[in-house]
């Protein structure tokens, strides 16, 4: 099927950090795994054209949620102060990225991973863990590719299991998280502040990883979480000090437009 599709480039969406499931094969030409869904995707560089692998139907079940297609992103480029001259570049510059509704607890893991791991790093750590113990699902041309595992199919990984997917340090965290099994179903009626409390809960989550999850799984638009990206522009362009009031509850799109733009320069 073929969308036409404003604001909404696949190459923007998959480097600005967010997801680690999502592979450009050759220019314009993208595959990714969302929790036990694959799908295929082609769009020309600069082009509203968007082509799925998919059917209407299946398109509509899943997918046009997931790509948050319901919100117009051009609402939040027109509360960016004329003033802030950065931020506008940064805006223009990612206009295409969309904050994707993924599965808290495939965030949850992804981003007790990530932590101090380069993006090439924490994808490769994932995909070991989902060969490990995920499902396997086939593309419709019959590649094999594996499903995000739950936490009943991660417990079946000792510790040093998964140090041998290369998380390092990292897989105490996995570890305990899998023998926790948390209802994160259950945690998307929390307010905020009761979220991001629970989630520091979990061995290893602090300030940027809750952020993270918050942002990217419970899909709470006003989390801005920071990293060194994050903390070296809000230093070098705003004394130290970001002003995120203007931006209420969309902060978190506009630390996307930040961290790609200031990564891509």
């Amino acid at each position: 099927m073929e969308l036409q599709l404003q604001n909404f480039d696949l190459k923007q969406i998959s480097e600005s950090g967010q997801c680690f499931r999502m592979w450009e094969t050759e220019p314009g030409h993208f595959k990714m795994m969302a929790q036990d869904r694959f799908l295929e995707a082609w769009q020309e560089p600069g082009s509203e054209t968007v082509r799925f692998d998919c059917s209407r139907e299946v398109f509509d079940g899943f997918w046009h949620r997931y790509f948050d297609l319901d919100r117009d992103y051009c609402a939040c480029f027109d509360l960016i102060p004329p003033g802030d001259s950065y931020l506008m570049e940064a805006a223009a510059c990612g206009c295409g990225i969309r904050i994707l509704r993924q599965d808290p607890w495939e965030m949850l893991i992804t981003f007790l991973l990530s932590q101090r791991k380069s993006i090439p790093a924490i994808k490769t750590a994932i995909e070991e863990i989902c060969k490990a113990c995920g499902r396997e699902v086939l593309s419709s041309r019959g590649e094999r590719f594996y499903a995000f595992p739950d936490a009943e199919e991660l417990r079946q990984l000792s510790l040093e299991d998964l140090k041998a997917c290369g998380l390092g340090y990292r897989a105490k965290y996995i570890y305990a998280a899998a023998r926790e099994n948390p209802d994160m179903e259950a945690m998307a009626a929390l307010e905020d502040d009761e979220l991001s409390a629970r989630l520091k809960g979990f061995f290893g989550v602090g300030d940027k990883v809750s952020a993270c999850v918050m942002l990217y799984g419970y899909h709470r638009l006003g989390s801005f979480p920071r990293d060194v990206w994050m903390n070296r522009i809000i230093d070098e362009q705003y004394g130290g000090q970001i002003d995120l009031l203007p931006y209420r509850d969309i902060a978190g799109i506009m630390q996307q437009y930040l961290f790609y733009y200031v990564r891509l320069k």
